[in-house]
């Protein structure tokens, strides 16, 4: 029996050794991320928007696969690219799922692995920020080494970054040594405000069959506030465009996995730093080897710290302690839809503090829970402004706060914009609209989002969605419980007490930037 073992061993083994060899030989793909900053769902021309002209958008939902129901774990920046890095919800990074704080070094980030296992990685334009990584005890951004040294001699609008995104890649590519690997973090700065004010229809966008969303008003200064958001778009997509064609030029465009997305929804009221759906749903396209397309449509639920580990199993990467969110490997490897398995049945998303727009520095913080048809939403401080502070009477600057922004409008979460100030100066014209992007807001928030995409309806207090409510509500508390969210466990104002690193404005109470809220911390 032993000589039948040795021998049987010995025929056998050439094969497995030539097998394990092919398999670690195979080529790992590369991975061109591209992450906008502030926009929503649907707005690029894939979704049927043709205001929003993104044609490389579109050619990557052709050759792969565009998802129809992407959403970030934060309507904020800092907080929701701090999840994608990280895999997981922002109840589970402490500093880092508020906006402008730290970003703990003990928490892992999928670049690190990638590098660790042979991936060069770099980024250009906006990484993870804003916020305070250096003395966090990290020596270079989360994200990983910066090119940004490229700028344009002249950009179209004033309110476009002169970084040049594509020569910054292009360098980038060139420190690559032949076939190793890489993952490239292409941060575009737009849309983010401030838009040259009549810069879209400058450059030819027209008001011809832009949809509005509901919750704004549909006048024409709304609508070239969108033009100016959508000639923004267009140029995100316009600089992706020029990283594809390098790497078809070198030859690794079939070895590239191509990623599209947004970190958080428009900067308009309602949308952005919101909980509803335009704060929180955003683009999604993915193509390259390994992704089971072409021209495929996928309605499953996911959420943006999937990436995290659906980037680490591509990459043949060994997933780190502590991810929360599912891999994607099963859908983009599948032709069947994954709408109906049980881990995508919903997602989950919150908010924390954006900017000092309150006294005392506190935020507005919400938690919340998508299906397929509702959208329910938690809000844990319903005595608050959701938008921040309408501006305080009589108010004159105290001398020494030359730091400090001023409060102009009040209502400090919203960017400032000309839809902003349209919609304040005339909030007795537009009654409804106002009530919903800047008035104060019940604890439970309930949505038929198959009927009321724009969330114009709150049907939480109505008998006949009660037991709606109830469910969701019941599943979302159990679930942050479960993965040890401090508003469901008795110390929800630690939050509170984090570090803003961001300008602060001349409210009362706290107001020290970088440093804690001690009022706030459990003695």
């Amino acid at each position: 029996m032993r000589i039948l073992l040795i021998i049987t061993f010995f025929c056998i083994s050439p094969f497995y050794t030539k097998l394990y060899s092919q398999v670690n030989d195979q080529k790992k793909p590369n991975i061109l991320f591209a992450i906008a900053d502030d926009q929503s769902f649907p707005h690029a021309s894939a979704y049927g928007q043709p205001t929003f002209i993104t044609p490389n958008f579109d050619m990557v939902a052709k050759k792969g696969i565009i998802f129809n129901n992407a959403f970030v774990a934060a309507p904020q920046c800092s907080p929701s690219r701090a999840a994608i890095l990280t895999g997981r919800q922002i109840w589970q990074i402490e500093e880092a799922g508020t906006h402008a704080s730290y970003f703990p070094k003990k928490f892992p980030v999928f670049t690190n692995s990638l590098e660790s296992s042979g991936y060069l990685i770099g980024y250009t334009g906006k990484p993870w920020d804003p916020g305070n990584f250096e003395d966090a005890g990290w020596d270079r951004n989360p994200v990983g080494p910066e090119y940004n040294k490229r700028e344009l001699k002249k950009t179209p609008t004033k309110g476009i970054s002169k970084i040049d995104y594509a020569a910054n890649f292009k360098d980038f590519l060139q420190e690559r040594k032949k076939d190793q690997p890489f993952f490239f973090w292409y941060g575009s700065h737009e849309p983010h405000r401030k838009y040259e004010e009549g810069s879209g229809a400058a450059a030819g966008l027209t008001s011809n069959g832009l949809q509005v969303p509901s919750f704004l008003p549909n006048e024409n200064l709304v609508k070239q506030d969108m033009l100016d958001y959508a000639l923004e778009i267009q140029w995100f997509d316009k600089q992706l465009g020029k990283m594809i064609k390098m790497l078809e030029e070198s030859g690794e465009l079939e070895n590239t996995i191509i990623v599209i997305t947004a970190d958080n929804g428009m900067a308009f009221p309602y949308a952005k730093a919101n909980m509803q759906e335009y704060g929180i749903h955003v683009p999604l396209a993915i193509c390259g080897p390994g992704i089971n397309g072409p021209n495929r449509k996928e309605d499953a639920l996911v959420s943006l710290i999937d990436l995290a580990p659906t980037f680490l199993d591509m990459a043949g990467v060994q997933h780190f302690k502590g991810i929360t969110g599912k891999s994607l490997k099963n859908i983009l490897q599948n032709t069947a839809s994954s709408k109906k398995q049980p881990e995508r049945n919903y997602i989950l998303s919150g908010r924390e503090r954006h900017s000092h727009s309150r006294p005392d520095n506190v935020g507005y913080p919400s938690r919340a829970i998508r299906t397929q048809e509702y959208l329910y939403i938690k809000n844990y401080a319903v005595d608050r402004w959701p938008a921040g502070n309408p501006p305080p009477k009589d108010f004159t600057p105290v001398a020494g706060d030359s730091d400090m922004k001023p409060i102009l409008e009040g209502y400090e979460d919203i960017d400032d914009s000309p839809t902003k100030s349209y919609m304040i100066s005339n909030r007795q014209t537009f009654t409804d609209l106002f009530q919903l992007g800047f008035e104060k807001r019940d604890e439970d928030q309930l949505y038929d989002i198959v009927k009321d995409p724009f969330c114009m309806h709150d049907l939480a207090k109505q008998e006949k969605y009660k037991p709606v409510l109830v469910k969701l509500k019941k599943e979302l508390e159990k679930k942050l419980k479960e993965q040890g969210d401090p508003r469901e466990n008795g110390n929800g104002d630690i939050f509170e007490s984090y570090p803003r690193f961001g300008l602060m404005r001349p409210f009362e109470g706290f107001k020290e930037r970088g440093k804690y809220n001690s009022k706030y911390i459990k003695k």
